[in-house]
């Protein structure tokens, strides 16, 4: 699996944000070709600083999450998210190995 990990840090006003993304971004985002899973989460902080809310994409492969990347979903998807007022944003991805 390959995932996708979003991170949205301090939004100028936390409820706005929230109506925005789940009425908005969500369904952008569901509409991804080959997106197998979409998780939020709100972390809390055990010590130190946490993101606001951390977004996880998930795709069977690296071939499904470059598709995705390069598709007009995501470019609709990019545009949206940066219309966000955010402290800021981190984006990483990677291949995910079960360990346990």
């Amino acid at each position: 699996m390959h995932r996708l990990t979003v991170q949205y840090f301090s939004p100028a006003d936390p409820a706005a944000f929230d109506e925005r993304y789940e009425s908005v971004h969500v369904p952008l985002v569901r509409a991804l070709p080959g997106i197998e899973s979409f998780t939020l989460a709100r972390p809390r902080p055990l010590r130190g600083d946490a993101p606001y809310l951390v977004a996880e994409l998930w795709f069977e492969d690296a071939d499904a999450l470059q598709t995705a990347l390069g598709s007009p979903e995501m470019a609709a998807a990019g545009k949206d998210a940066a219309t966000y007022e955010v402290a800021s944003v981190v984006m990483f991805s990677g291949e995910v190995r079960e360990m346990l």
